[in-house]
């Protein structure tokens, strides 16, 4: 039988896992916690997420609801377990951190055809076929390792997390429970800000006191997920038109939508943290409370899990690698997840199901055939083989789909053509290329 080494089991490593282990190839698993820390983990699970809960939208005319159809057809397993482990949160999916990564290292952990090794991977010395998918929090050493293996200077963004807090210090009684539009059920806890209330705000936040970066380190963010206190410092009404926004969610109390919304998401099942959503940052601890605690309704608010920021690292993809995610110097090593240059939990899962198949694909002496490239996973991609002056990592978005033959003004409309014409190339994908999804070692 053969056997796959996978070093890293984080979403990527653990999709990976359990995809090849399903079409009967031994899986030897590598990962370093709880023995080494990342600075952001918390604990030694499989697949533990540590910025946002939530996977974004399951609704078919958005890209994450797209992607995640896509996955489904390709049978992910991890989006299966997030759906069981799953809070509310509208027409979003949003997960219970420690249910979901205690499940899916059960899951691993039993299969009987992967061996989950505890220790440390500095090298790239290893048997192959082997896929690295170490993630963002790549071990300095690895890391290295990799540059000069590559022969070319590591690339990275910075990434930060929102804190979370405990449910029962919230007041609920100057907040109001609804979803943007009314789509979905209410199950946001939206905290009503007057103009007075988001300057008090704004001067919190522009006053916090900021961790530094390290000497050697420069200040390079990914747009999607910027800190906080960096879009306060972009306008007044930064972050009115970004995640205070109020457009569509008007306060029942008076009918009208107010000058700016802090919106709160369930993190856990029992519904005793929540998080703020889109406040991200790298303050300090006493700022982050200092911030929280001039909003209504947050006054007494204990946070439980403080906001951080940390390093992620990716490697150069378009030049590193051939398709699909194998090294060109060294056929047979394949790189997955965050590390190759996609950006998202999703996005992960399915850099982490491609990889596997890439692999699957080489054991049977054959090369993987490209995914439709009207489908996001075959878009995403292409993205991260297509060279390019300024390689920077990817969410899943419409924007990288081709254009639907027929012109529709309805942004709503025109995506669900998209979804449908992906969904059908993703079908018919499967159905031709079927080898690839027989549970049986080549």
């Amino acid at each position: 039988m053969s056997t796959v080494t996978i070093v890293g089991g984080g979403l990527a490593g653990s999709e990976a896992s359990w995809q090849l282990a399903g079409r009967g190839i031994g899986v030897t698993l590598i990962e370093m916690r709880p023995a080494a820390a990342t600075g952001a983990h918390r604990s030694g699970n499989l697949a533990e997420i540590v910025c946002s809960n939530s996977l974004k939208s399951i609704r078919l005319d958005t890209a994450a609801g797209l992607l995640k159809a896509e996955l489904a057809i390709l049978g992910s397993k991890l989006l299966s377990v997030a759906a069981e482990n799953s809070v509310p949160a509208g027409h979003a999916l949003a997960v219970d951190r420690e249910l979901f990564s205690s499940a899916v290292t059960a899951l691993v952990e039993g299969h009987r055809l992967i061996e989950v090794r505890r220790t440390r991977q500095d090298t790239l010395d290893l048997a192959l076929p082997a896929i690295i998918a170490t993630g963002p929090l790549t071990d300095p050493a690895l890391m290295e390792e990799l540059g000069r293996h590559f022969s070319s200077k590591s690339l990275y963004f910075y990434d930060a997390i929102a804190p979370s807090i405990d449910a029962r210090t919230i007041d609920e009684s100057r907040c109001f429970r609804g979803s943007r539009y009314g789509k979905g059920e209410p199950d946001y806890l939206n905290v009503p800000l007057d103009e007075d209330e988001y300057s008090v705000l704004l001067d919190r936040i522009r006053g916090a006191d900021i961790l530094p970066l390290h000497q050697f380190e420069e200040e390079r963010y990914f747009e999607a997920c910027l800190p906080i206190e960096v879009m306060a410092a972009r306008g007044d009404d930064t972050l009115r038109f970004g995640p205070l926004r109020p457009k569509g969610l008007a306060d029942p109390r008076t009918g009208a939508e107010p000058y700016a919304v802090l919106q709160l998401r369930q993190e856990k099942r029992d519904g005793s943290l929540y998080g703020l959503v889109g406040f991200q940052t790298r303050m300090r601890h006493a700022s982050q409370v200092d911030m929280v605690r001039c909003l209504p309704g947050l006054e007494r608010a204990e946070i439980l899990r403080f906001g951080a920021i940390h390093r992620n690292s990716f490697i150069d993809t378009p030049r590193a690698c051939v398709r699909w995610q194998m090294d060109r110097k060294q056929p047979g090593l394949f790189y997955a997840g965050q590390l190759c240059g996609v950006e998202g939990y999703v996005e992960c899962i399915a850099s982490g199901l491609v990889a596997a198949l890439s692999v699957f694909a080489r054991l049977c002496g054959r090369e993987l055939p490209s995914m439709p490239g009207e489908t996001l996973v075959g878009a995403l991609m292409n993205y991260i083989h297509t060279e390019r002056p300024d390689f920077q990592p990817m969410n899943a978005n419409m924007g990288i789909l081709p254009p639907a033959r027929t012109r529709v003004r309805d942004r709503g409309k025109r995506n669900l053509m998209l979804a449908d014409r992906a969904l059908e190339a993703m079908r018919a994908y499967r159905n031709m290329h079927e080898w690839l999804f027989t549970p049986a070692a080549p």
